[in-house]
Protein backbone atom coordinates (compact mmCIF):
# COMPACT_ATOMS: atom_id res chain seq x y z
CA UNK A 1 0.00 0.00 0.00
CA UNK A 2 1.12 3.84 -0.42
CA UNK A 3 -0.60 6.48 1.31
CA UNK A 4 -1.10 10.06 -0.06
CA UNK A 5 -1.44 12.67 3.00
CA UNK A 6 -2.32 16.25 1.22
CA UNK A 7 -3.32 17.99 4.30
CA UNK A 8 -4.66 16.61 7.96
CA UNK A 9 -7.74 14.80 6.58
CA UNK A 10 -6.82 14.40 2.64
CA UNK A 11 -5.80 10.58 2.52
CA UNK A 12 -5.31 8.22 -0.15
CA UNK A 13 -4.13 4.63 0.13
CA UNK A 14 -3.68 3.11 -3.31
CA UNK A 15 -3.87 -0.42 -3.26
CA UNK A 16 -2.95 -3.39 -6.32
CA UNK A 17 -5.40 -5.87 -4.99
CA UNK A 18 -9.13 -6.19 -4.76
CA UNK A 19 -9.36 -6.16 -0.78
CA UNK A 20 -7.42 -5.78 2.12
CA UNK A 21 -5.35 -8.21 3.52
CA UNK A 22 -1.98 -7.83 1.19
CA UNK A 23 -0.08 -11.30 1.64
CA UNK A 24 -2.58 -12.81 3.76
CA UNK A 25 -4.76 -13.38 0.30
CA UNK A 26 -4.27 -16.38 -0.39
CA UNK A 27 -3.69 -17.19 -3.91
CA UNK A 28 -2.32 -19.78 -6.01
CA UNK A 29 -1.20 -17.82 -8.64
CA UNK A 30 2.64 -17.67 -8.80
CA UNK A 31 4.61 -14.00 -9.16
CA UNK A 32 1.53 -12.80 -6.20
CA UNK A 33 3.33 -12.43 -2.90
CA UNK A 34 0.91 -14.46 -0.51
CA UNK A 35 0.92 -16.90 2.13
CA UNK A 36 0.71 -20.23 1.22
CA UNK A 37 -1.99 -23.14 1.93
CA UNK A 38 -0.60 -24.03 5.13
CA UNK A 39 0.65 -20.90 6.99
CA UNK A 40 -0.48 -20.06 10.48
CA UNK A 41 1.44 -17.25 12.72
CA UNK A 42 4.57 -17.37 14.17
CA UNK A 43 3.40 -15.08 16.70
CA UNK A 44 1.05 -15.00 19.32
CA UNK A 45 -2.10 -14.04 19.53
CA UNK A 46 -1.75 -11.96 22.17
CA UNK A 47 1.29 -10.53 20.61
CA UNK A 48 0.28 -10.10 17.20
CA UNK A 49 -3.27 -7.86 17.41
CA UNK A 50 -3.40 -4.72 17.38
CA UNK A 51 -4.26 -2.49 20.66
CA UNK A 52 -7.31 -1.32 20.00
CA UNK A 53 -9.02 -4.04 18.30
CA UNK A 54 -8.38 -7.61 20.12
CA UNK A 55 -8.48 -10.40 17.97
CA UNK A 56 -11.69 -12.75 18.64
CA UNK A 57 -11.46 -14.73 22.25
CA UNK A 58 -12.07 -18.16 20.15
CA UNK A 59 -8.29 -17.74 18.28
CA UNK A 60 -5.95 -20.27 18.88
CA UNK A 61 -2.49 -19.53 20.04
CA UNK A 62 -1.06 -19.34 16.76
CA UNK A 63 -4.38 -18.09 14.19
CA UNK A 64 -4.59 -19.66 10.49
CA UNK A 65 -4.10 -17.60 7.47
CA UNK A 66 -7.89 -17.62 6.95
CA UNK A 67 -8.53 -16.03 10.00
CA UNK A 68 -5.63 -13.57 10.13
CA UNK A 69 -7.41 -12.61 7.09
CA UNK A 70 -10.72 -12.31 8.63
CA UNK A 71 -9.23 -10.26 11.64
CA UNK A 72 -7.83 -7.67 9.19
CA UNK A 73 -10.86 -7.23 7.18
CA UNK A 74 -12.90 -6.62 10.55
CA UNK A 75 -10.55 -3.80 11.54
CA UNK A 76 -10.71 -2.26 8.27
CA UNK A 77 -14.42 -2.49 8.35
CA UNK A 78 -14.67 -1.61 12.21
CA UNK A 79 -12.60 1.89 11.87
CA UNK A 80 -14.20 2.32 7.84
CA UNK A 81 -10.81 2.57 6.33
CA UNK A 82 -11.94 1.59 2.81
CA UNK A 83 -13.58 4.50 2.22
CA UNK A 84 -9.66 5.97 2.17
CA UNK A 85 -8.44 3.23 -0.06
CA UNK A 86 -8.40 2.59 -3.96
CA UNK A 87 -8.48 -0.81 -4.75
CA UNK A 88 -7.11 -2.46 -8.01
CA UNK A 89 -4.46 0.41 -8.28
CA UNK A 90 -0.70 -0.01 -9.03
CA UNK A 91 2.11 2.19 -8.45
CA UNK A 92 3.90 1.97 -11.37
CA UNK A 93 6.18 5.30 -10.46
CA UNK A 94 7.14 7.60 -7.80
CA UNK A 95 9.02 10.82 -8.58
CA UNK A 96 9.83 14.16 -7.03
CA UNK A 97 8.81 17.26 -8.48
CA UNK A 98 10.60 20.77 -8.25
CA UNK A 99 8.26 21.41 -6.19
CA UNK A 100 9.57 18.40 -3.24
CA UNK A 101 5.87 16.88 -3.79
CA UNK A 102 5.98 13.37 -5.02
CA UNK A 103 4.15 12.35 -8.39
CA UNK A 104 2.84 8.97 -8.73
CA UNK A 105 2.42 7.59 -12.07
CA UNK A 106 -1.07 4.87 -11.61
CA UNK A 107 -1.99 1.73 -13.23
CA UNK A 108 -5.24 3.04 -13.82
CA UNK A 109 -3.57 5.45 -16.53
CA UNK A 110 -3.77 8.62 -14.25
CA UNK A 111 -1.60 10.73 -12.45
CA UNK A 112 -1.41 12.25 -9.24
CA UNK A 113 1.05 14.70 -6.87
CA UNK A 114 1.14 14.40 -3.23
CA UNK A 115 3.02 16.45 -0.33
CA UNK A 116 3.66 13.45 1.67
CA UNK A 117 4.05 9.89 0.74
CA UNK A 118 4.64 6.76 3.15
CA UNK A 119 5.47 3.57 1.48
CA UNK A 120 3.54 0.02 2.99
CA UNK A 121 4.07 -1.87 0.87
CA UNK A 122 6.63 -4.87 2.19
CA UNK A 123 9.71 -5.96 1.74
CA UNK A 124 8.69 -9.88 0.50
CA UNK A 125 7.90 -9.54 -3.26
CA UNK A 126 11.30 -9.92 -4.95
CA UNK A 127 12.90 -13.35 -4.36
CA UNK A 128 16.31 -13.68 -4.09
CA UNK A 129 17.42 -16.90 -6.25
CA UNK A 130 20.85 -18.86 -5.46
CA UNK A 131 23.46 -18.10 -9.16
CA UNK A 132 22.79 -22.20 -10.23
CA UNK A 133 19.18 -21.33 -10.45
CA UNK A 134 19.00 -22.33 -14.09
CA UNK A 135 21.19 -24.99 -13.93
CA UNK A 136 18.83 -27.42 -12.40
CA UNK A 137 16.83 -29.00 -14.70
CA UNK A 138 13.79 -30.02 -12.64
CA UNK A 139 11.01 -27.96 -11.83
CA UNK A 140 12.51 -24.61 -9.12
CA UNK A 141 10.48 -23.28 -7.40
CA UNK A 142 11.27 -20.01 -5.08
CA UNK A 143 9.34 -20.09 -1.76
CA UNK A 144 7.36 -16.89 -2.85
CA UNK A 145 5.76 -19.30 -5.30
CA UNK A 146 5.30 -22.31 -3.24
CA UNK A 147 1.60 -22.20 -2.57
CA UNK A 148 -0.15 -25.52 -2.84
CA UNK A 149 1.14 -29.04 -2.19
CA UNK A 150 -0.31 -31.36 -5.46
CA UNK A 151 3.03 -30.01 -7.80
CA UNK A 152 5.20 -31.76 -5.64
CA UNK A 153 3.49 -34.76 -4.68
CA UNK A 154 5.42 -38.02 -4.93
CA UNK A 155 8.51 -36.32 -5.90
CA UNK A 156 11.96 -35.84 -4.62
CA UNK A 157 12.27 -32.48 -3.04
CA UNK A 158 14.80 -30.27 -1.99
CA UNK A 159 14.30 -27.06 0.40
CA UNK A 160 17.04 -24.80 0.34
CA UNK A 161 17.30 -22.61 3.65
CA UNK A 162 15.80 -23.43 7.22
CA UNK A 163 14.53 -20.19 8.24
CA UNK A 164 10.29 -19.63 9.16
CA UNK A 165 9.33 -20.11 4.79
CA UNK A 166 11.94 -23.01 4.46
CA UNK A 167 10.95 -24.91 7.33
CA UNK A 168 7.56 -24.64 6.51
CA UNK A 169 7.86 -25.72 2.85
CA UNK A 170 9.25 -28.78 3.93
CA UNK A 171 7.07 -29.59 6.68
CA UNK A 172 4.52 -29.18 3.92
CA UNK A 173 6.69 -31.19 1.37
CA UNK A 174 7.12 -34.25 3.65
CA UNK A 175 3.69 -34.82 3.92
CA UNK A 176 3.12 -35.96 0.46
CA UNK A 177 6.58 -35.75 -1.25
CA UNK A 178 8.83 -39.28 -1.36
CA UNK A 179 11.63 -37.55 -0.28
CA UNK A 180 12.37 -34.44 1.07
CA UNK A 181 15.69 -32.84 2.15
CA UNK A 182 16.72 -29.31 3.61
CA UNK A 183 19.58 -27.57 2.87
CA UNK A 184 21.37 -25.42 5.57
CA UNK A 185 24.78 -23.30 5.10
CA UNK A 186 24.52 -22.13 8.39
CA UNK A 187 23.33 -22.70 12.09
CA UNK A 188 19.94 -21.77 12.67
CA UNK A 189 18.00 -21.36 15.90
CA UNK A 190 14.89 -23.63 15.40
CA UNK A 191 12.08 -23.15 18.41
CA UNK A 192 9.11 -24.97 18.95
CA UNK A 193 5.65 -22.51 19.35
CA UNK A 194 5.45 -23.84 22.91
CA UNK A 195 8.04 -23.15 25.98
CA UNK A 196 7.13 -24.75 29.08
CA UNK A 197 3.35 -24.55 27.51
CA UNK A 198 3.22 -21.19 26.84
CA UNK A 199 3.78 -19.22 23.83
CA UNK A 200 7.42 -18.99 22.61
CA UNK A 201 7.25 -14.64 22.27
CA UNK A 202 4.49 -14.48 25.51
CA UNK A 203 7.56 -16.48 27.27
CA UNK A 204 10.30 -14.29 26.10
CA UNK A 205 8.10 -11.23 27.07
CA UNK A 206 7.57 -12.71 30.31
CA UNK A 207 11.55 -12.53 31.08
CA UNK A 208 11.83 -8.92 29.87
CA UNK A 209 12.19 -7.87 33.20
CA UNK A 210 15.21 -9.58 33.82
CA UNK A 211 18.86 -7.92 32.66
CA UNK A 212 19.69 -9.41 29.06
CA UNK A 213 22.62 -11.44 30.24
CA UNK A 214 20.24 -13.32 32.65
CA UNK A 215 17.36 -13.37 29.77
CA UNK A 216 20.05 -15.34 27.30
CA UNK A 217 20.84 -17.68 30.00
CA UNK A 218 17.07 -18.39 30.63
CA UNK A 219 16.25 -18.74 27.02
CA UNK A 220 18.74 -20.94 26.40
CA UNK A 221 18.58 -23.16 29.42
CA UNK A 222 14.46 -23.44 28.27
CA UNK A 223 15.19 -24.45 24.89
CA UNK A 224 18.33 -26.87 25.87
CA UNK A 225 15.76 -28.46 27.93
CA UNK A 226 12.94 -28.57 25.80
CA UNK A 227 14.51 -30.01 22.23
CA UNK A 228 18.14 -31.00 23.64
CA UNK A 229 20.88 -30.48 21.15
CA UNK A 230 20.38 -29.58 17.31
CA UNK A 231 23.08 -31.90 16.94
CA UNK A 232 20.97 -35.17 17.99
CA UNK A 233 18.73 -33.70 14.88
CA UNK A 234 21.69 -33.83 12.16
CA UNK A 235 21.57 -29.91 12.26
CA UNK A 236 24.75 -27.45 12.77
CA UNK A 237 25.28 -26.36 16.33
CA UNK A 238 24.55 -21.98 16.52
CA UNK A 239 27.85 -20.82 17.93
CA UNK A 240 25.85 -17.45 18.64
CA UNK A 241 23.25 -15.78 20.79
CA UNK A 242 19.24 -16.61 19.59
CA UNK A 243 19.12 -12.59 19.61
CA UNK A 244 21.89 -11.81 16.93
CA UNK A 245 19.64 -14.22 14.58
CA UNK A 246 16.26 -14.01 12.90
CA UNK A 247 15.21 -17.11 14.82
CA UNK A 248 13.01 -19.77 12.97
CA UNK A 249 9.74 -20.38 15.26
CA UNK A 250 8.57 -23.83 14.28
CA UNK A 251 6.91 -26.67 16.32
CA UNK A 252 7.16 -29.72 13.57
CA UNK A 253 10.01 -29.25 12.16
CA UNK A 254 12.51 -31.12 14.68
CA UNK A 255 9.99 -34.14 15.04
CA UNK A 256 9.58 -34.36 11.23
CA UNK A 257 13.43 -35.24 10.78
CA UNK A 258 13.48 -37.67 14.03
CA UNK A 259 10.56 -39.11 12.19
CA UNK A 260 13.18 -39.62 9.25
CA UNK A 261 10.28 -37.67 6.52
CA UNK A 262 13.04 -34.72 6.44
CA UNK A 263 17.18 -35.37 6.50
CA UNK A 264 19.33 -32.30 7.04
CA UNK A 265 21.80 -31.52 4.24
CA UNK A 266 24.64 -29.01 4.58
CA UNK A 267 25.19 -26.06 1.89
CA UNK A 268 25.01 -26.90 -2.03
CA UNK A 269 28.29 -26.51 -3.76
CA UNK A 270 27.16 -27.21 -7.38
CA UNK A 271 24.34 -28.15 -9.24
CA UNK A 272 24.27 -29.94 -12.62
CA UNK A 273 20.61 -30.63 -14.43
CA UNK A 274 18.98 -32.79 -11.50
CA UNK A 275 22.03 -33.69 -9.62
CA UNK A 276 22.79 -31.63 -6.36
CA UNK A 277 26.70 -31.51 -4.94
CA UNK A 278 26.30 -30.46 -1.10
CA UNK A 279 29.86 -29.14 0.71
CA UNK A 280 30.50 -32.10 2.25
CA UNK A 281 30.97 -34.13 -0.96
CA UNK A 282 27.43 -35.69 -1.09
CA UNK A 283 25.19 -35.56 -4.15
CA UNK A 284 21.67 -36.46 -4.71
CA UNK A 285 19.49 -36.13 -7.30
CA UNK A 286 15.99 -34.02 -6.77
CA UNK A 287 12.47 -33.89 -9.35
CA UNK A 288 12.17 -30.31 -7.35
CA UNK A 289 13.82 -27.53 -5.71
CA UNK A 290 12.17 -25.04 -2.90
CA UNK A 291 14.44 -22.20 -2.61
CA UNK A 292 13.60 -20.25 0.69
CA UNK A 293 16.77 -17.71 -0.15
CA UNK A 294 14.70 -14.71 0.98
CA UNK A 295 14.24 -11.47 -0.49
CA UNK A 296 16.02 -8.40 -2.35
CA UNK A 297 14.79 -4.99 -0.60
CA UNK A 298 13.25 -3.02 -4.07
CA UNK A 299 10.56 -0.66 -4.32
CA UNK A 300 9.67 -1.35 -8.53
CA UNK A 301 8.13 2.36 -8.67
CA UNK A 302 11.21 3.57 -7.48
CA UNK A 303 14.08 4.49 -9.59
CA UNK A 304 17.52 2.90 -8.29
CA UNK A 305 19.02 6.10 -8.38
CA UNK A 306 16.57 7.70 -5.75
CA UNK A 307 16.53 4.14 -3.49
CA UNK A 308 18.64 1.40 -3.82
CA UNK A 309 18.72 -1.02 -0.79
CA UNK A 310 19.00 -4.26 -2.61
CA UNK A 311 22.39 -5.22 -1.36
CA UNK A 312 22.68 -3.10 1.49
CA UNK A 313 23.49 -4.22 5.26
CA UNK A 314 21.80 -1.63 6.49
CA UNK A 315 19.09 0.47 5.66
CA UNK A 316 20.03 4.09 7.08
CA UNK A 317 16.11 5.78 8.46
CA UNK A 318 15.43 7.28 11.58
CA UNK A 319 13.56 5.40 13.30
CA UNK A 320 13.36 3.18 10.70
CA UNK A 321 10.86 5.59 9.21
CA UNK A 322 11.88 8.66 7.81
CA UNK A 323 14.17 8.90 5.18
CA UNK A 324 17.17 11.58 5.91
CA UNK A 325 17.39 12.63 1.78
CA UNK A 326 13.63 13.03 1.51
CA UNK A 327 11.59 14.24 4.86
CA UNK A 328 8.34 13.83 3.16
CA UNK A 329 9.06 9.94 2.63
CA UNK A 330 8.18 7.49 5.39
CA UNK A 331 8.38 4.06 5.47
CA UNK A 332 5.97 1.65 7.16
CA UNK A 333 6.29 -1.64 8.31
CA UNK A 334 10.00 -1.63 6.55
CA UNK A 335 11.48 -3.90 9.19
CA UNK A 336 11.98 -7.73 10.43
CA UNK A 337 11.20 -8.32 13.95
CA UNK A 338 12.13 -10.76 16.38
CA UNK A 339 8.47 -10.59 17.09
CA UNK A 340 5.33 -9.44 15.25
CA UNK A 341 5.80 -6.96 12.41
CA UNK A 342 1.53 -5.68 12.81
CA UNK A 343 2.02 -4.43 16.25
CA UNK A 344 5.27 -2.37 15.28
CA UNK A 345 3.88 -0.88 12.59
CA UNK A 346 1.16 0.30 14.76
CA UNK A 347 3.36 1.76 16.64
CA UNK A 348 5.00 3.36 13.76
CA UNK A 349 1.40 4.74 12.39
CA UNK A 350 0.56 6.64 15.78
CA UNK A 351 4.21 7.92 15.24
CA UNK A 352 3.44 9.29 11.61
CA UNK A 353 0.34 10.79 12.67
CA UNK A 354 1.44 12.48 16.17
CA UNK A 355 4.42 14.37 13.74
CA UNK A 356 2.23 14.80 10.67
CA UNK A 357 -0.61 17.09 13.16
CA UNK A 358 2.71 18.15 15.36
CA UNK A 359 1.99 16.98 18.01
CA UNK A 360 6.02 15.44 17.76
CA UNK A 361 8.51 16.45 16.43
CA UNK A 362 11.98 15.41 15.30
CA UNK A 363 15.20 15.98 16.95
CA UNK A 364 17.15 18.43 15.13
CA UNK A 365 19.80 15.92 14.46
CA UNK A 366 17.46 13.25 13.35
CA UNK A 367 19.07 12.97 10.05
CA UNK A 368 22.47 12.59 11.56
CA UNK A 369 20.49 9.76 14.07
CA UNK A 370 19.48 7.48 10.89
CA UNK A 371 22.95 6.56 9.92
CA UNK A 372 23.91 5.87 13.35
CA UNK A 373 20.71 3.99 13.79
CA UNK A 374 21.69 1.83 10.72
CA UNK A 375 24.82 0.83 11.72
CA UNK A 376 23.76 0.13 15.04
CA UNK A 377 21.42 -2.41 14.33
CA UNK A 378 23.81 -3.64 11.68
CA UNK A 379 26.05 -4.57 14.92
CA UNK A 380 23.17 -6.24 17.11
CA UNK A 381 22.90 -9.64 14.54
CA UNK A 382 25.69 -11.52 12.80
CA UNK A 383 25.97 -10.32 9.10
CA UNK A 384 23.50 -11.86 6.80
CA UNK A 385 21.29 -10.11 4.39
CA UNK A 386 18.22 -11.55 5.81
CA UNK A 387 19.37 -9.02 8.83
CA UNK A 388 19.22 -5.58 7.53
CA UNK A 389 16.23 -4.84 8.44
CA UNK A 390 16.28 -6.52 11.75
CA UNK A 391 15.18 -5.10 14.92
CA UNK A 392 14.62 -6.61 18.25
CA UNK A 393 11.31 -6.01 19.10
CA UNK A 394 11.15 -4.51 22.59
CA UNK A 395 13.93 -2.25 22.18
CA UNK A 396 12.66 -0.70 19.11
CA UNK A 397 8.88 -0.47 20.52
CA UNK A 398 10.40 1.55 22.99
CA UNK A 399 12.54 3.54 21.45
CA UNK A 400 9.29 4.39 19.23
CA UNK A 401 7.23 4.91 22.23
CA UNK A 402 10.11 7.26 23.38
CA UNK A 403 9.95 9.18 20.15
CA UNK A 404 6.28 9.77 20.59
CA UNK A 405 6.35 11.52 23.90
CA UNK A 406 9.10 14.65 22.43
Amino acid sequence: MLFRLAGLHDIVCFEQNDQIGGGWVYNTRTGHSSISYMTHTISSKPMSQFSDFPMPAHYPDYPSHQQILAYFQAYAKQFQLEQYIQFNTTVLHAEKTWNDRWRLSLGTGMQQEFDILLVASGHLTVPRHPEWKDRFSGLYLHAHDFKTDETIRNQRVLVIGAGNSGCDCAVAASHVATQVDMSLRSPQYIIPKLIMGKPTDTFAASLQWLPQILQNWLQAISLRLHIGRYRDYGLPEPDFLPTQAHPTINSEILGRIRHGKITPRPGVQDVNQSTVYFTDGSQADYDVVIAATGYKIRFAFFDSALINWEEARQIPLYLRIFHPAHSNLCFVGLLQPQGCIWTLAEAQSRLIARWLTGKTQLPDNWKEQAQIEGEYWVHQFIARPRHALEVHYQTYLNQLNDAMTK
